[in-house]
């Protein structure tokens, strides 16, 4: 008898953890779709502007620095201030990128597409995650590592301009970032992430470095 109000208090605590789970979720989402409207308006200025690829490159290294802001105020009204100026930078660092690409003969057809397969991979995995409810907290190490190996590989490839390692770089960032989506997405429905604003940004990086990812591959492909 004396088990019935302890077994009451843990679903009571089960039924409270979920709703709260369900609150970032959902918070984490409208956030998301706020913060990518607010970096295609940036980066539509950007474009307009014609800003130049050190400008861009300025504007990413700030952008990056403001993950620091983010993570510090991410528990206060600041955050969201914050979250807003680190995807509008960052949006507008896309600028230069999109006009070399949207001037070639296809290049609003790669934008296309780039953006439609970005949209699929991540409601596809997301999807996944969200009815299957599989933990994938064991791919953390490895796509660190990965993460790791890939900034590498990039900072390498600014002083060797090699084609195929350039395309080879791209499409290992897709799958990284794919895996990312699945990792972050689990986080947060598993209740390793409970701060709407940080699992933001997360989900916003994964996108934001899909999409350059896949309209690099498919910009190297086109040229072949």
């Amino acid at each position: 008898m004396e088990r019935k109000p302890t077994a009451v208090a843990s679903r009571s605590t089960q039924v409270g953890s979920g709703i709260e789970i369900n609150s970032v979720l959902r918070n984490t989402y409208m956030l998301l779709g706020m913060t990518l409207l607010f970096s295609a308006f940036t980066a539509g200025v950007a474009m307009a502007l014609e800003i130049s690829r050190m400008t861009a490159m300025v504007l990413s290294l700030v952008g990056f620095g403001l993950i620091f802001v983010v993570n510090k105020t991410a528990d206060s009204a600041k955050g969201l201030v914050a979250v807003f100026a680190f995807t509008g930078v960052l949006g507008a660092a896309l600028g230069p990128m999109l006009n070399y690409y949207l001037a070639l003969a296809n290049g609003p057809s790669l934008v296309m597409q780039a953006l439609g397969g970005t949209a699929v991979v991540f409601f596809a995995l997301s999807a996944y995650v969200l009815v299957s409810r599989k933990d994938f907290s064991f791919m953390g190490g490895f796509l660190m590592v990965g993460l790791i190996v890939a900034v590498i590989a990039s900072i390498a490839l600014i002083f060797f301009q090699i084609p195929a390692a350039s395309m080879a770089l791209s499409a290992a960032i897709v799958l990284l970032m794919s895996g990312f989506i699945l990792f972050d997405t689990s986080r947060i429905i598993h209740g390793g992430e409970t701060n709407y604003i940080r699992a933001t940004v997360s989900l916003y990086l994964n996108i934001y470095n899909l999409f350059t990812a896949l309209l690099s591959l498919l910009g190297m492909s086109s040229d072949d």
